[in-house]
């Protein structure tokens, strides 16, 4: 009971935490956007974030402009695009209440890049309907490109192509990542060679210990090299996008090694919890539930991640897709969690009745430190990665992958090492002295919790 309601209160609390990361991570997108605006009346219409350097560049491309009100009289300067920072658009918040600011143009905190006022052509009853324009970024900062309509009841449809890009200043190369996100390349690639060395140090231990190696260790095999040709697809994918802007390189592969690698992981969790290869060779029917609910939620969360990488974070649907993304992750989660806590119960109720008291409560301790360290891995990766990500400055954005990434590969190798096959397992086999010793580990504990 005591553990049953340990976990109800670690899962609330995680729950709760994901939830509140939800709400305050802005993710920064780097591709090149497309983005149709039809009969919108908003006020402001956000578009794309960027990390700006000192050599920035934006270039704006907007074509079937298309305004509900056509009279002549008609202030066009009321509409148009700007940069603003967070730290801008804060303080012209406080103008707005203050000084009455009425349109977000008028502001001198922001960047204008292009009102509607200059598409008035020669002739002056006919306006352009599209327009190219080429703004350069001096001040470094993390940026997010609007557009604003400050004439009531207006509605605008346009479609509109933003590219934005770092030029670095010896070479002249466009870099079409933002800042803090050009390194994620070589990251990737890093972390892909250091899950290569995992795999084959993996593979000389299957090799050693073939007579003692469970079908589970081969599915461990399968997870670390999945895990690998996620982040060596990941590497080539941000590297085209450095290189073109676009995100059409190895995009595919990088999708459907998301879906396979998640889906493995997952599994292998559910697996180990359950004590299937270790304690016993069959799944029960409530595992085989626990998986059938985590699989096809799997496949949910990679149909809402391919949704928000490719729509963009400004998009309409993109708040929800990116809710229902987290939503299934949190459940799958926690799914996950079930079946450690059914193999702990059962391990307990084991050192009761039978007389290997010591065995089986040695058994308890690992499914109880692999429990602890399933819940850190979910919580660090989960909230504590988002919540760096968001204090950390937008030139240091990599440093959120870098942990995120750390703390995965330190959970496989706790993983691999604490079911890893062998002869005497601690686990499996002591001796008499230890076995007295946890007979009264195990009596003193059973005390301490009456």
């Amino acid at each position: 009971m005591a553990m049953s309601s340990s976990c109800c209160r670690v899962a609330s609390l995680l729950i709760l935490q994901l939830f509140v990361a939800a709400f305050i991570i802005s993710p920064v997108t780097a591709e090149i956007r497309e983005t149709k605006v039809r009969s919108d009346a908003r006020t402001i219409i956000p578009f794309d974030e960027f990390g700006f350097t000192h050599f920035g560049v934006l270039e704006l491309n907007v074509s079937g402009i298309s305004l509900s009100d056509t009279s002549p009289d008609l202030d066009l300067s009321q509409l148009g695009f700007f940069l603003s920072t967070r730290g801008a658009w804060i303080h012209v918040l406080q103008q707005i209440q203050e000084l009455g600011v009425t349109c977000a143009l008028q502001s001198d905190l922001f960047d204008v890049v292009y009102t509607f006022n200059h598409l008035q052509a020669a002739v002056p009853a006919v306006r352009l309907t599209s327009f190219g324009s080429i703004f350069n970024v001096t001040n470094p900062g993390q940026y997010t490109l609007l557009f604003a309509n400050c004439i009531p009841e207006l509605h605008v449809s346009m479609s509109v192509k933003s590219v934005m890009y770092n030029v670095e200043p010896r070479s002249g190369r466009r870099v079409y990542l933002s800042a803090g996100s050009a390194v994620l390349p070589f990251v990737y690639f890093i972390f892909f060679l250091a899950y290569c060395g995992l795999a084959a140090l993996w593979v000389s231990v299957l090799v050693r210990k073939r007579l003692t190696t469970y079908r589970i260790h081969y599915f461990m095999l399968a997870v670390v090299i999945l895990k690998a040709l996620n982040l060596v697809s990941e590497a080539e994918d941000k590297s085209y996008i450095e290189r073109t802007g676009s995100a059409h390189g190895w995009d595919v592969l990088f999708y459907i090694f998301s879906f396979l690698k998640g889906i493995s992981l997952f599994t292998l969790i559910v697996l180990i919890g359950t004590g299937w290869s270790f304690l016993k060779p069959y799944l029960q029917d409530k595992e085989k539930k626990v998986l059938m609910v985590v699989i096809p939620l799997q496949v949910v969360a990679n149909i809402a991640q391919v949704v928000i990488d490719e729509s963009g974070p400004y998009a309409r649907n993109w708040a929800t897709w990116r809710q229902v993304f987290l939503l299934v992750d949190v459940i799958c989660c926690c799914a996950v969690l079930f079946p450690i806590v059914w193999s702990i119960k059962n391990l307990r109720e084991a050192a009761r009745s039978d007389g290997k008291a010591a065995v089986n409560l040695m058994k308890l301790t690992l499914f109880r430190q692999y429990y602890v360290v399933v819940i850190c891995y979910i919580y660090f990766t989960r909230v504590a990665v988002y919540v760096l990500a968001t204090i950390t400055s937008y030139r240091y954005l990599w440093t959120s992958v870098v942990a995120g990434e750390l703390a995965t590969i330190a959970f496989y190798i706790f993983t691999g090492y604490k079911f890893r096959p062998e002869v005497h397992n601690p686990y499996f086999v002591i001796d008499d002295e230890e076995e007295e010793a946890a007979v009264e580990a195990f009596k003193l504990e059973d005390e301490f919790e009456l």
